[in-house]
C-alpha cells in the first residue's frame, strides 16, 4: 500500500506539471473506487486552475480555490503524467487534461482508491479530521510521544502506525524506523522513556527522508507518475529479512506476529 514516501513521491512527481495549469477536460472511465466518484467533477473542475497540491497523510489535496480535490491511492492507485496520455487500458478510471496538453491519470487495479470532492468549508474533511501530526512536524517530538503513549499497553510498532498518533509510518517504515532506534517492535508503548523516544522521532525522520529519495517502496504494484519503481524496500536493515544475517551486527533477523503482520527486529541491535 502506498505510504507516505510512496504518496510524497508522487506529489513532488505530478506538482510541477499541474500546479497553475487550467482543468480542461475531465474523462472519468469507472467511478467504482472506494467511494464513487462523484458524478458533477467535470463540471466542477473544467475551467478551475490547480493552485498548489499538498500532502496530509497518505492523501494529495489538489488546491483550487477554496476548493479541494482529495486523490488516495489505496492500495494500488497511481497517478501518472504523460504528454500524450496511451490508449486507456483495464484499471484506468480518470483522466486531468490540463491547458499544457499534460495528462493526469489515474489507475487502481483494486479499487481501494478514492478521489472525492472537497467544498469550500470552515470544517475539515471527515477522512482528514481525525489524524495525527505529520512525522516531519514540530508537534512531532519526543514530549507528545511519551505523553500520548503513557495509557498504550500496546506495541510500539502498532502505535507507530496508528495515524492518530503520527500519520504515513507503514509497515515497512515501522519496522526500519525501529531498527535504527534499537527498539524491539513489540515493546510495550508505555514502558518506552523518553529519550529512547527522541531517538525514535529522529529514526522515522531518516528512514521516511531516505524513502522519499529512493523513491519510496515496490513490493508489488506502486509506481511513481513517471512510471518508474521505488527501490527502498532493497535498503531496509529488517524488513522481509528474517533469517539473514543483520547488515550491522551479523546476528540472524527474527520476525513476531503483530496485528496480524510480521514485525522483523535484530535481537541484538534492538534490546
Amino acid at each position: 500500500m502506498p505510504e507516505l514516501p510512496e504518496v510524497e513521491t508522487t506529489r513532488r512527481g505530478v506538482a510541477p506539471h499541474v500546479e497553475r495549469q487550467k482543468v480542461t477536460a475531465v474523462r472519468v472511465y469507472d467511478r467504482r473506487l472506494r467511494w464513487p466518484v462523484p458524478r458533477d467533477l467535470s463540471r466542477r473542475l473544467v475551467g478551475r486552475t490547480v493552485d498548489r497540491i499538498e500532502r496530509r497523510s497518505k492523501y494529495l489535496l489538489f488546491r483550487l480555490g477554496e476548493d479541494t480535490l482529495i486523490v488516495h491511492l489505496g492500495m494500488t492507485g497511481s497517478l501518472r503524467v504523460f504528454n500524450v496520455a496511451p490508449p486507456r487500458q483495464a484499471h484506468d478510471h480518470m483522466d486531468l487534461e490540463f491547458s499544457s496538453g499534460i495528462v493526469l491519470r489515474y489507475r487502481d487495479p483494486r479499487r481501494f482508491g478514492a478521489v472525492l470532492w472537497a467544498p469550500a468549508s470552515k470544517r475539515e474533511h471527515r477522512l482528514l479530521a481525525a489524524l495525527g501530526p505529520e512525522p516531519f512536524s514540530p508537534e512531532f517530538n519526543a514530549d507528545y510521544l511519551h505523553r500520548a503513549t503513557r495509557g498504550r499497553r500496546a506495541a510500539i510498532k502498532l502505535a507507530l502506525m496508528d495515524n492518530r498518533l503520527v500519520v504515513g509510518v507503514g509497515n515497512i517504515y515501522a519496522n526500519e524506523s525501529l531498527f535504527r532506534a534499537g527498539i524491539r517492535p513489540a515493546r510495550a508503548a508505555n514502558r518506552i522513556s523518553l529519550p529512547r523516544f527522541a531517538r525514535l522521532v529522529q529514526a522515522v525522520r531518516d528512514t521516511l527522508t531516505e524513502a522519499i529519495a529512493r523513491g519510496g517502496s515496490t513490493l508489488r504494484d506502486y509506481v511513481d507518475s513517471r512510471g518508474e519503481r521505488g527501490n527502498f524496500q532493497l535498503a531496509c536493515f529488517v524488513y522481509g529479512r528474517e533469517g539473514e544475517p543483520c547488515r550491522v551486527c551479523g546476528t540472524s533477523i527474527r520476525s513476531v506476529r503483530l496485528g496480524g503482520r510480521a514485525s522483523y527486529f535484530c535481537p541484538r541491535c534492538q534490546r
